[in-house]
């Protein structure tokens, strides 16, 4: 039996689906976090072997005593994953000290955590993408301003979501942006691109070969949500476009996702940009090499009738999808609250009307709320116009 070490099962708090998916392929799960046994769900504890609490996980040492417990115990370890954004990094380092070669080391890490280093990837492949810089002088940025004009986007090479990043309108935001950077992380500067967001989310095999695939569309960006304190909607579509597919296809293949659950997010451009790409054309904006977050994964699977878990596990065991293509799709929409908003209609109200098209409802934990809102309905329809009517009913304000 192999064995399957999963660091932070518990969180977020519906990951415990792909340990029972990888269970029910015949490995053998264990689970690594830092939270106490007794605090983690019903559902968490059934799907695995042992659990490891690791209290003090920020202390690498201690992932490592973990995992040589979890060697003396059940023997050679086969596979080291969470499938989350924050321990990335160290996923990859235990592979590299416990010789776990299903997964990347900590060198092949670096592309699926630096945008400098994705962008350069597309640039080698041909794929087009916005304009960036890494001069951050001065006079660097002024140059660059020049070249793509205002306003320019700064961001950290590794940062996550809208943490730490400016939107820069003129020459004395630089000053502002210069002074206010932390001077031991890199950060990437880019041109400014006027789209709405786009992900396609998928899972790859050892090949680097897309095995399933969907879209996610995204009506308010996350650092507007962020910055503004709004509520959300966005929404799974099943029905991708041909050329989308085989653009995500071609970044996939460029970044050199394997064996790996990817959310790779583009940017549908609003107008022409000369040298990029035209109205209404889809450009890669950065790789993130786990779901999307939230309960992404379960609106994924109502959208497209299917069980990313279980095909996730597939590709873990067999290097294939095995599960069966259902036919049926959905448009499914998840609408979000904050609760210093006052709404036209009560959860009751919206649960009464939309009671048949409803498939979670409930309150995000709390350190996602910032990107996502406070509470949350999701719900799946068979038109896209069906869907539009109930987030409105959802997100009206007094």
């Amino acid at each position: 039996m192999k064995n399957f070490v999963f660091i932070s099962p518990h969180f977020p708090d519906s990951y415990w689906k792909f340990c029972l998916a990888l269970r029910n392929k015949g490995f053998n799960v264990l689970g690594v976090g830092d939270g106490p046994f007794f605090e983690i769900s019903e559902e968490c504890k059934n799907t695995l072997t042992e659990y490891y609490c690791c209290p003090f996980m920020d202390h690498f040492e201690n992932e490592v005593k973990a995992i040589e417990y979890f060697c003396n115990k059940y023997g050679k370890i086969d596979f080291i994953e969470s499938n989350n954004e924050y321990w990335l990094l160290k996923d990859a380092k235990l592979r590299t000290i416990f010789n776990v070669t299903s997964g990347v080391n900590d060198v092949d890490v670096v592309p699926f955590r630096s945008k400098i280093r994705q962008k350069e990837l597309f640039n080698a492949a041909n794929i087009k993408c916005a304009k960036y810089t890494t001069d951050l002088t001065k006079e660097g940025l002024v140059k660059f301003a020049s070249e793509v004009g205002y306003p320019l986007f700064t961001k950290p090479d590794d940062g996550v979501g809208a943490q730490g990043t400016m939107k820069i309108n003129c020459e004395e935001d630089i000053d502002i942006f210069l002074s206010s950077i932390d001077k031991n992380r890199r950060y990437i500067v880019e041109q400014f691109i006027d789209g709405s967001i786009v992900s396609f989310d998928g899972i790859a095999n050892s090949k680097s070969e897309v095995v399933f695939s969907t879209q996610n569309i995204f009506l308010i960006n996350n650092d507007e949500i962020v910055l503004n304190n709004l509520d959300d909607m966005y929404y799974c579509d099943p029905y991708l476009d041909p050329k989308f597919l085989e653009l995500g296809k071609a970044v996939v293949k460029a970044v050199g996702l394997k064996k790996r659950f990817f959310h790779i997010e583009f940017f549908e451009l609003k107008k022409d940009y000369p040298g990029i790409g035209n109205k209404g054309d889809r450009i890669p904006l950065e790789v993130n090499a786990r779901p999307a977050g939230g309960y992404t994964p379960d609106i994924i699977n109502f959208a497209n009738s299917c069980s990313c878990y279980d095909i996730y596990a597939d590709v873990m065991m067999y290097d294939e999808n095995k599960e069966q293509d259902y036919p049926e799709k959905f448009y499914c929409a998840s609408c979000s609250r904050r609760n210093n908003s006052s709404y036209l209609h009560s959860k009751e109200e919206v649960i009464a009307k939309y009671y048949s098209n409803i498939c979670m409802a409930g309150e995000f934990p709390k350190v996602l709320r910032d990107d996502m809102g406070d509470s949350y309905f999701v719900a799946k329809f068979k038109t896209k116009e069906e869907m539009m009517e109930f987030d409105t009913f959802v997100r009206s304000k007094k």
